[in-house]
């Protein structure tokens, strides 16, 4: 007796593959949820590479080992508020006082060598005067509710008023001072002619506080209560983070950075300070940030994308300093225009990531 015929069953045979392609589409979907937050960054690579390469077709020698060198040393008080910025607005704030604390610290701290303390001294108190600046900018936003934009403005105002105070003429660190020690050309690679990689201890201590902010966000849970803040605070709150411990300490780290800044740049100018220093350093950082892909509503966003967008400065203030026939005005105009072009791209992505 024959049996009865076996029906095939389409349906059971491809479910693997159906499964697969699914599981496939799950998995490129999530990626590109989480790359999204890198589309910035990476516009901000391909913007930087760009302009190098349009400055060595147009005005030749940009590749160069002599300029490379000039335009590290000369962004590494850039880069290190930049960093500084970058782990205030992670956590939903801002800190406008950073230029101001610049100028402070640069002009005490000559002051102070001047007066006969010892320089490493002074140089030490310049970072602990920034601190000083951010601890009361910490405590006025996290235990008297004021916004972040209203208690560093008033720093600001705080810190350029003291520094008109101490002095309106440029003052100068003495001979032999041990800051100037912060400037010493380091020549790491003997190029041909003056083709020379020409570093400074100033730029290797910007190199150190970026390494040591990447792993204080992404190895800490201090760094961990940071982006969790700007995600989301009430969150944060509801899991028992630290998180008015954690906002007073971002303003303390953003305040040292900046008198560390202060440190670099005066160095670098031959111990020489002046109350003007570091007008519109803020809006350098903050710049430099949002276009290193850190969103300014807090919690995404990478220390290494903050250092790509001040590379991006860097290079706009080299191609306009050797053209010659760009007004320098025009440096501020066109760095709006690159900020708001990658502001509307965190919005484009920020949007679509919502729906």
């Amino acid at each position: 007796m024959r049996g009865a015929p076996t029906t095939r069953r389409p349906v059971d045979e491809n479910t693997p593959a159906v499964a697969t392609a699914a599981d496939a589409g799950e998995t490129w979907s999530r990626f590109w949820g989480r790359s999204q937050s890198l589309i910035p960054t990476l516009a901000a690579v391909v913007l930087f590479v760009s302009m190098l390469v349009y400055a060595e077709i147009a005005y030749g020698r940009v590749f160069h080992l002599g300029t490379m060198s000039s335009l590290l040393v000369s962004f590494a008080p850039t880069i290190i508020l930049a960093v500084a910025m970058t782990i205030v607005i992670l956590s939903g704030g801002i800190d406008l006082s950073v230029g101001a604390v610049v100028a402070f610290t640069s002009v005490s701290g000559v002051m102070l060598m001047g007066a006969g303390v010892n320089g490493w001294l002074a140089i030490v108190l310049m970072i602990a005067f920034g601190a000083l600046f951010g601890l009361a900018s910490g405590v006025l936003i996290q235990y008297f509710s004021v916004q972040p934009f209203i208690a560093t403005l008033a720093m600001m105002f705080l810190a350029r008023g003291l520094a008109s105070m101490l002095s309106t003429v440029p003052v100068h660190a003495p001979e032999g001072a041990p800051i100037e020690l912060l400037a010493t050309d380091w020549k790491l690679i003997d190029g041909p002619k003056v083709n020379d990689l020409v570093l400074t201890p100033g730029f290797f201590i910007a190199v150190v506080v970026v390494v040591g902010a990447v792993f204080f966000l992404h190895r800490t849970r201090t760094g961990r209560t940071v982006y969790a803040i700007g995600g989301a605070e009430s969150s944060a709150q509801l899991m028992g983070l630290p998180v008015a411990r954690t906002r007073v300490s971002i303003y303390i780290i953003s305040g040292a950075l900046a008198g560390l800044a202060g440190v670099v740049y005066t160095a670098e100018v031959g111990g020489k300070a002046q109350n003007v220093t570091g007008i519109g350093w803020e809006l350098d950082a903050i710049a430099a940030v949002v276009i290193g892909g850190t969103l300014l509503t807090g919690g995404v966003g990478y220390v290494l994308g903050s250092v790509v967008g001040s590379l991006v400065l860097a290079a706009l203030w080299m191609i306009i300093t050797k053209d010659g026939s760009i007004k320098p005005e025009y440096l501020t105009i066109i760095t709006g225009g690159i900020l708001l072009a990658f502001v509307l791209l965190q919005r484009v992505l920020t949007k679509r990531k919502s729906e």
